[in-house]
C-alpha cells in the first residue's frame, strides 16, 4: 500500500507512550474479549459498546509519565495517519456527490488502555468506533493478535481494512442508519436484534470496499496483495471462523458481524462498484 506523501490530519490523536500506574484490565487480552464476545472488531452499536468496555475495565488511574516512541512505532503512526487522511478525502468527495457534508472523525492510538466516550477502552477491547464521541479508538497490538491468533495476512492494508470498516460505522452514524438499527432493535428477539447487527457490520465492510475503490482512483495506493491482505482480514473475523477456532463450534443465531463469506462479498461489492446506494445489507430481512 502506497501511503507517503500524505498530508497531516487535525483528527490523529496518537496516546502511545502514555501509561498509569495501578491499572488492572480484565479479559486476559484480546483473545478474553473475544471469547465473551465471539467478535474480534466491531461491535459499535451505540450502548452495547458501552456495556462491553464496563464488562472488560478494572480500575483507571490518570497517566503518570510517557516515553518516547521508537522509530518503528513513530512510522505506524505515519501510516495509520496516511490511512485516516485518505478516509477524510474519500468520505468527503462522497457526500459531496450527494449533496452532504461529511463530519471527520478523530482516530485515537493508545496502548493499554484509555478513556472514551463509551466507557475506558483496554488492549482487550479491539478496534472501535465510539457514537458517543465520534472517535475510532485502537490499540496496534491487535494487529499482532489477529495475524498471530487468527491467521490474517500481516501488512498495512490489513489496517487499512479495519480502519475503513470502522469509519464506515462513523459513516452509518452520520446518514442516521446506526440509530434507526437501534430503534429496530428494541422489542426483537435476541436472534432477530443480530441479524440487524450483522446487517450494520456486513454494511460497514461493505463501505470500506467503497472506500477503497474511490481512494486507488484518487491515489492510486493500491500494491499487489493488498487486496488479498483485505480478504484475509475479513475471513478471520467472520463470526463462523471466530466461533469455530474459539468453542470448536457455530451458532448462526449468536453471529453479530457476519461470516467470513459475507464479509469477504460485501467488502468487494463496496470496491467493485464504488457505488454507496448498493450497500443495503437490510434488504434481506426487511
Amino acid at each position: 500500500m502506497k501511503w507517503s506523501g500524505r498530508r497531516s490530519s487535525e483528527n490523529f490523536e496518537d496516546k502511545r507512550g502514555m501509561s498509569s500506574g495501578g491499572k488492572t484490565i480484565i479479559g486476559g487480552g484480546i483473545i478474553g474479549i473475544v471469547i465473551l464476545l465471539l467478535n474480534v472488531f466491531g461491535g459499535e452499536n451505540g450502548q452495547m459498546i458501552g456495556n462491553i468496555l464496563q464488562q472488560t475495565q478494572g480500575s483507571q488511574n490518570e497517566p503518570t509519565e510517557q516515553r518516547e516512541l521508537s522509530a518503528t512505532e513513530k512510522k505506524e503512526g505515519k501510516i495509520i495517519e496516511a490511512i485516516l487522511v485518505d478516509t477524510e478525502d474519500v468520505w468527503k468527495k462522497i457526500f459531496q456527490e450527494n449533496n452532504l457534508q461529511y463530519e471527520r472523525p478523530n482516530l485515537v492510538l493508545f496502548t493499554d488502555s484509555y478513556e472514551t466516550g463509551c466507557g475506558t477502552a483496554t488492549s482487550a477491547s479491539g478496534p472501535f468506533y465510539c457514537p458517543a464521541d465520534q472517535k475510532v479508538y485502537m490499540d496496534l497490538a491487535f494487529f499482532e493478535e489477529l495475524e498471530t491468533k487468527f491467521g490474517a495476512q500481516g501488512g498495512d492494508f490489513t489496517k487499512a481494512y479495519v480502519i475503513a470498516h470502522e469509519i464506515g460505522h462513523h459513516v452509518q452514524t452520520l446518514l442516521g442508519t446506526a440509530i434507526n438499527m437501534r430503534k429496530l432493535q428494541q422489542g426483537k428477539s435476541q436472534a432477530e436484534a443480530n441479524k440487524l447487527s450483522v446487517a450494520l457490520e456486513l454494511q460497514a465492510d461493505f463501505y470500506a470496499g467503497v472506500w477503497t475503490h474511490y481512494n486507488q482512483k484518487m491515489n492510486n495506493f493500491l500494491e499487489e496483495g493488498d487486496i488479498d491482505q483485505a480478504l484475509s482480514a475479513a475471513h478471520a473475523v467472520g463470526d463462523d471462523a471466530i466461533q469455530s477456532k474459539i468453542q470448536g463450534r457455530i451458532v448462526p443465531e449468536s453471529f453479530t458481524h457476519g461470516t467470513s463469506a459475507q464479509r469477504k462479498a460485501w467488502f468487494m461489492k463496496g470496491y467493485k462498484t464504488g457505488d454507496i446506494n448498493q450497500g443495503d445489507t437490510f434488504a434481506e430481512i426487511r
